[in-house]
């Protein structure tokens, strides 16, 4: 890095430069400015003297508000911007241009579904429709790994028990309701479970036979159910359970990989811990893998909703419809309500470790965030934890919390997770595999164990076409069965986290 240059301009109308590195005070910058004082590296650096009120622009777009004058050379950052206004033209349509057809074909080796779906991991999946039922479900899992159940099921990946903290003292109807059973269908469907069993209490608001039935959870030889109260309590539950694992193995073991085209991959896209690098390094260099991923027929979904506020015009223009840009905007509607009704706000985010990296306004986190996204038009809006139903790149609503939101796309169907982070964010999210992709080369050398790419070298020169052209080959070797360094460490026990929306009763 001491051989980079010290600041970078991302685009022509910018009002500030980003620092590559720890900047002292005194150091001559591109565009005739000079350093008024140390700024930290990945923070911003005024170009010009901005006056109150002044929109200040990055990456061509608008970030904030000077809340004080700025001279040329000043730190900007949260003592002296804002977010000020913001509204832009949603042009729904306008830069929806196709993607070309791609060079050759891609495959990965995959587990073939009854549903014609392709999981990218064979799990048995314990899944609980209500908290109460979460401590069995771990019981069954412990007894199944002290008994060496797997021992006779070699093709098995492993057994997740699925916990959460809700299914009761909740209303039975509305978008509470709704939105946690869309998530637990979702995962019971998931292409990455080679077999499911479900566990209830039995008198809890969120009903197996309800799901079973609406939501066609129904295969004799891959899902079985149970409750607690029905089975006689929870010895009885564990016993029962640990037999019906050792039948439900055995059906998941006769799955084989066979090659897949890449047009079977649904890609979860996500940033958590997000610095001054990620929209200039990552995310970008994962938009171009997105990019890739649908010219070859895939889906790749983009999230958190209130972390695309201030750019969700950049949406709107590469939507294939008016219709479909017109039902995320109506998503930013919903969420400027329901953060005001909790007596909350947008600007809320970025976090404190975000505003540690860099960032200072949701507006600025957006821009890069959405970055991700690729260049790709935007053909789908979605609810959380809807199905996806077509290819391409489409949205799905969900919060900017990274274990929330992962848990909806896959309660979505994707299959694989890409996670960009610049902080450094720890995670998994078993039955899926997640990719972390680090956004700078420091975090790489503190957390190489965590990370699977790093894109800091796409401050020394490497493009972003060849750094997601990498992350891509990596996409098509994880879903081949390469594990992840998450995976390789063992998370995912504990990020199934559906989003609770409505009254606790």
């Amino acid at each position: 890095m001491n051989d980079q240059p010290y600041a970078l301009c991302l685009h022509d109308a910018d009002t500030v430069l980003v620092a590559l590195r720890a900047v002292p005070a005194g150091t001559a910058l591109p565009g005739g400015v000079t350093t008024q004082e140390p700024v930290p590296a990945g923070h911003k650096i005024a170009l010009r003297d901005l006056r109150v009120g002044d929109n200040v622009l990055k990456y061509g777009q608008i970030i904030g508000a000077a809340s004080a004058d700025i001279a040329a050379g000043a730190h900007v950052h949260a003592h002296n911007l804002g977010m000020g206004a913001h509204k832009q033209d949603h042009a729904f349509g306008a830069a929806a241009h196709p993607l070309p057809a791609p060079e050759g074909t891609a495959e990965f080796m995959g587990y073939h579904r009854p549903s014609g779906r392709v999981g990218t991991r064979n799990y048995l999946g314990i899944l609980t429709s209500v908290n109460c039922a979460g401590s069995v479900a771990r019981f069954i899992a412990e007894a199944a790994t002290r008994a060496d159940l797997l021992a006779d099921f070699p093709n098995v990946d492993g057994i997740v028990p699925i916990v959460h903290g809700t299914g009761c003292g909740m209303s039975s109807k509305g978008e509470g309701y709704e939105t946690l059973f869309r998530t637990l269908a979702g995962y019971g469907h998931s292409a990455n479970f080679g077999a499911i069993l479900m566990i209830g209490l039995g008198c809890e608001v969120m009903q197996i036979p309800d799901l079973i039935d609406r939501k066609a959870l129904k295969d004799s030889a891959r899902f079985r159910y149970m409750t607690i109260q029905q089975q006689g309590g929870t010895r009885a539950t564990v016993d029962k359970g640990l037999s019906l694992l050792r039948e439900l193995a055995a059906e998941a073991d006769k799955a084989r990989r066979a090659p897949a085209p890449a047009s079977h991959l649904v890609l979860g896209m996500q940033c958590g811990g997000s610095d001054g690098y990620s929209g200039i390094t990552a995310n970008p260099a994962l938009g171009a893998a997105s990019d890739l991923l649908v010219r070859h027929g895939g889906t790749s979904i983009l999230s958190e909703t209130s972390e695309i506020y201030g750019a969700e015009h950049l949406l709107t223009r590469r939507a294939v419809d008016e219709a479909t840009g017109r039902k995320l905007i109506d998503l930013i509607d919903w969420w400027e309500d329901y953060t005001a009704r909790n007596f909350g706000e947008m600007d809320n985010n970025p976090s404190p470790g975000n505003k540690r990296g860099g960032l200072t306004t949701i507006l600025e986190k957006s821009l890069g965030a959405v970055a991700k996204g690729g260049m790709a038009p935007l053909s789908g809006v979605y609810k959380y934890a809807e199905p996806i139903d077509r290819p391409g790149f489409v949205f799905m609503d969900s919060p900017g919390y990274d274990p929330c939101s992962v848990t909806g796309q896959v309660a979505s169907g994707a299959n694989l997770i890409a996670f960009t982070t610049g902080r450094g964010s720890v995670s998994g999210y078993q039955p899926v595999p997640s990719i972390k992709i680090a956004s700078n080369p420091d975090l790489w050398r503190r957390m190489e164990p965590d990370m699977d790419v790093n894109c800091g070298d796409i401050l020394g020169g490497v493009s972003l076409e060849t750094k997601g052209r990498e992350i891509f080959d990596l996409m098509l070797q994880v879903a081949s069965g390469q594990p992840t360094k998450s995976e390789a460490q063992g998370f995912g026990a504990v990020e199934f986290v559906p989003w609770q929306i409505g009254a606790v009763m």
